[in-house]
Order: structure tokens, then sequence, then C-alpha cells
């Protein structure tokens, strides 16, 4: 049985637990209950996506926060060889909520970057609960700008709730380090495909998330701010942070519509700590693919879309207020008058 229960998730574990004693009594009675168990078995797997399919905004962010989703050294261990971690970023300290380094994905190197989080307290705090200071986005330049010199594509795998936003990171210029990440990878001449693996909160996630692609998993989220944030600021209370999240619009389907990500990845029934072997597998074919695509782009152009891309994002229009009828312009005279 799963050791983590989603509240959504509850009349799937009922009937996880009603085929579990269903397959003991079966053993101990000795009796041939296959039929009932197949059928349980169907009845399961089709609730799990029917929730799963009508999942709500707050819903999905708890998905993407769910401990047992894969992370980033996940990932790395399942679809790549000998991948080397580089540490430091040459100025204070080694970050351990970004790391980076060089892998082989099949025949082609690249540079993997992202963020990590722990899978227990002790791993939390090493990593800072993912929540990197400024060396860590330090580091992570110094390694993007590592891969440009060997003309090597980066990966960025994203999945942090934020940058830490404690005194350190203030005192160590934490916005000052994002900002120049910004500026500098739309200089980098390489390939670079973006991918939100969990959550994507605010310039936490911008740090390391410009790229010529931006995917996303589909249970994944990406937003200037946290629901709980959010509500705090709006409704000064954060209990109402499953209405911030509707309100934030940081679902997949909702950042494609927007223009703000290229592709949204599907994850197995049930998400991808359902069945990482099979998310780990549509990662790799998106990875694949899109940098096959990029290898075909000219550097020049290919800086010169990067840019036009982000340049576009959150262009929005006015349309012109519809005529007044002459009831409306007798009102609004007289009120002058």
């Amino acid at each position: 049985m799963p050791s983590y229960i989603l509240p959504f998730e509850k009349p799937i574990l009922d009937l996880e637990k009603k085929l579990e004693d269903l397959r003991a009594f079966s053993q101990a009675q000795n009796i041939d209950v296959s039929l009932e168990i197949e059928r349980m078995q169907n009845k399961i797997t089709d609730m799990r996506r029917e929730v799963y399919q009508n999942l709500g905004a707050w819903d999905k962010v708890l998905v993407a926060r769910h401990p047992q989703r894969p992370y980033m050294l996940d990932y790395l261990a399942a679809m790549t060889t000998d991948f080397t971690e580089l540490h430091g970023d040459r100025l204070h300290a080694d970050d351990r909520a970004i790391l980076g380094g060089f892998a082989w994905l099949d025949d082609r190197r690249v540079m993997f970057i992202g963020t990590q989080k722990g899978r227990d307290t002790k791993g939390n705090l090493e990593r800072n609960f993912g929540c990197a200071y400024p060396e860590g986005y330090r580091k992570a330049l110094r390694l993007m700008r590592l891969a440009a010199k060997f003309k090597t594509p980066i990966v960025t795998l994203i999945d942090t709730p934020g940058a830490y936003p404690g005194i350190e990171s203030e005192e160590r210029h934490i916005a000052e380090a994002i900002a120049v990440n910004l500026r500098e990878m739309f200089r980098l001449p390489v390939p670079i495909v973006v991918t939100i693996i969990g959550e994507g909160g605010s310039g936490g996630a911008l740090g390391i998330g410009v790229g010529d692609r931006v995917l996303i998993l589909q249970y994944a989220y990406y937003s200037v701010i946290s629901p709980e944030g959010c509500a705090a600021i709006l409704w000064k209370n954060r209990s109402y942070a499953d209405r911030a999240a509707e309100a934030l619009k940081l679902t997949a389907p909702d950042l494609l519509k927007a223009g703000l990500v290229d592709e949204v990845l599907p994850e197995p029934p049930g998400g991808a700590h359902a069945d990482p072997a099979a998310m780990t597998a549509t990662l790799r074919e998106a990875l694949f693919r899109n940098l096959a695509e990029l290898d075909k782009v000219p550097v020049d152009e290919l800086l010169r879309r990067r840019y036009d891309k982000f340049r576009a994002m959150g262009v929005f229009g006015e349309e012109e207020a519809p005529p007044k009828s002459s009831d409306e312009s007798a009102e609004v005279e007289s009120e002058q008058a």
C-alpha cells in the first residue's frame, strides 16, 4: 500500500484495501476468485484514471508536491549514464539544492542542471527543501558557460517552491544572481531544453528556466507565486490556497494555452510517482526529440528565436467598449450636468 495518500485518492485506497482482503481470503480458503479480482483491478484502474482526469488546480499542486514523485537524480539514474556532478560556484560555496554535471543521454553528451529535494528530514535539510541560495544559481551559470564552451546542449529539470527567501540569500544578493542568469541564458550559443518536473515556483524556477523549449509534466505547475503566498496576500489567509491556485492559472493546460510552455508531457494514470519508469521513458523521448530539432537550427537563429519567445510572453490586447445606448448616454449627460 502507498505510504502517502492524497485526499482525493482515498476512494482508490479503499478499493485497493478490499482487493488485498479478497486475495487474502482466496488464499486462506483456497477459493478461485480470479474473475472477481480482475474485475476489481479494472475498476481501480478506471477510477484512478477518472479521478486524475478531473483534478482541480489545487489537487494538481498537491500531486506536484507528492513526496514520492521522481526527482532530478531519479530521472538521471534511470535515463543517463556516467553522470559526473560538478560542485561549487567558485565564489562562496556548493549549494546542494541545485546540482548539475555532464552525462550521456545514449550517444550524446548533455549538461544536466536542476533543483533537487530530499526524501527525508536529513535529505531536505541538506537540499534546503529544494530552495537554492544565490550560490546555487551562480553554480548553475558556471556549468552552463562550461557547456557552451564545449558546445554541449543544456537540459534543466525544475522542481522548486522558489529560491530561499531568508536573510542569508538577501545578504548574498539572490535577486542579482537570478537576474544575471536570465540575461546570460539568452546569450548561450547552445540548445537549452527546460522541463518543469514538479513545482515551478517564482524566480527560483525562472533562474534556470530560460530555454529554446519549455516542457512541463502534466501534473506539475509553474507560477509567479505559490498558492499559499498568493492567498496570504489577497485574502490574508493561507487557507484560501485552493482558490488562489484556480486564479493563478498555474496548471499545465493553462500554461500551454497562454503560450508560457511549449509542450505538456503526459503522466501515467495516478501521476509520475505511480509509474516512474513510464514517466522516465516519456521524458527521455521528449528530450531526444526536442534536442534533435534544435540541432538543426543555426546559432544566430536559435538565439533570435529564444529572445523573441520570451519577449512575446505576457502580451495582451484590449477590446473597444461597446457603444452606449441612447438611455445610457442620457444618463451620463444628466450626471455630468
